[in-house]
């Protein structure tokens, strides 16, 4: 049995090097530092953050094509 009560892992709580984190969602290194930048530490909102920049990039991208 674990005592742990929620606490999350310590691993959860250092934020993310730049290079780790740019491949762990496909950006490139300027993106994912303007990410990790604008976000802080906090891991999930950082994931967050480079999910939501990856779909308005896709978005961007279709309406371009449909010109």
């Amino acid at each position: 049995m674990t005592d742990d009560f929620g606490i999350a892992n310590q691993s959860e709580n250092q934020p993310y090097e730049v290079i780790s984190f740019a491949q762990k969602h496909g950006l490139t290194i300027p993106a994912a530092d303007a990410v990790l930048f604008a976000k802080g530490p906090s891991r999930t909102a950082c994931d967050a953050a480079a999910m939501a920049f990856l779909c308005a990039v896709a978005q961007y991208a279709k309406k371009q094509s449909a010109r």
